[in-house]
């Protein structure tokens, strides 16, 4: 399903996503995000708490990026050209992934869904995301 070759819709669609992240209150939530380094479970399922200080930014972040990703995962825009332009989504997914089974086993069954189609089966994401997933690891050591 997925466009097999990148043209001037493509480009439109990822300048507008990138438009869309440099909002300031959408800078804001994905440098919370960034910083966000769940290392438990227990870490992990508080951010998802309304009342958590970081709630709202991991709100607009998870599913901004699961947007992002569903145009590729739906054929909306060539998979490898919208992650080499917008791979950052995957850094919160590497943060997640080691407690996925369990966040959809308890939370939302279909969470992470584009994010991890694009990880695994996109040639592009899956390189992306070892090299990310890699830097996770080091940012949770320190």
């Amino acid at each position: 399903m997925s466009k097999e070759s990148p043209d001037h819709h493509d480009a439109e669609l990822v300048l507008r996503l990138y438009e869309l992240r440099r909002e300031s209150v959408m800078r804001s939530s994905r440098d919370a995000m960034m910083r966000f380094l769940p290392r438990t479970w227990e870490e992990l399922l508080a951010v998802t708490a309304p009342t958590h200080p970081s709630n709202a930014a991991w709100r607009q972040v998870s599913s901004y990026w699961e947007m992002a990703y569903s145009f590729a995962r739906h054929g909306v825009v060539n998979p490898d050209f919208l992650i080499e332009n917008g791979g950052e989504g995957l850094f919160l997914f590497a943060k997640v992934h080691p407690h996925l089974e369990r966040f959809r086993k308890e939370l939302s069954p279909t969470a992470f869904t584009n994010a991890e189609w694009i990880a695994t089966q996109c040639a592009t994401g899956r390189q992306r995301y070892s090299l990310i997933r890699a830097r996770v690891a080091k940012m949770m050591e320190s």
